[in-house]
């Protein structure tokens, strides 16, 4: 019987995040839609979006990451996540993660008023990591 776990490691220029070797699947948002990989998968490589990424167990548990694009490689065996930062629930400062949201929509104000078509990206962009931390930081080990 062919082996149903494989290896999750999330790297970061800070570090690495995670790296765990019981993986039963993961899942996650990429640019060509929501992908999930089980252990054997055929090799692939996608660039992900700002979302969650969901690793889920044989014991029925899952964990969850927010990261804020990057790059997915699998080999059939290790799936290595390479993004630009990424964090664990437990990790998040949820308050600094309000305050980026508060900004972020402030921002995005002043660039519509300002027709500043740059800046508004740039803060939909800062948004779109704040709720994507917020929403990950209520998601508890189970």
């Amino acid at each position: 019987m062919a082996d149903t776990k494989f290896k999750v490691t999330i790297i970061t220029p800070d570090g690495t995040v995670y790296d765990n070797d019981n993986a039963t699947m993961i899942v996650m948002n990429t640019a060509s839609g929501q992908m999930g990989i089980m252990a054997n998968h055929v090799p692939v490589l996608a660039s992900l979006l700002i979302s969650e990424l969901r690793i889920k167990h044989e014991e029925g548990t899952d964990e969850i990451a927010a990261v804020n694009g990057g790059i997915m490689q699998f080999d059939g065996h290790t799936a290595l996540i390479t993004a630009d930062s990424a964090e664990m629930p437990e990790k998040i400062d949820v308050e600094r993660a309000q305050h980026a949201v508060d900004r972020a929509k402030e921002e995005i104000q002043k660039a519509k008023k300002a027709h500043k078509q740059n800046d508004l990206a740039r803060a939909e962009v800062h948004l779109k990591r704040a709720v994507n931390r917020l929403k990950v930081s209520k998601f508890k080990h189970k």
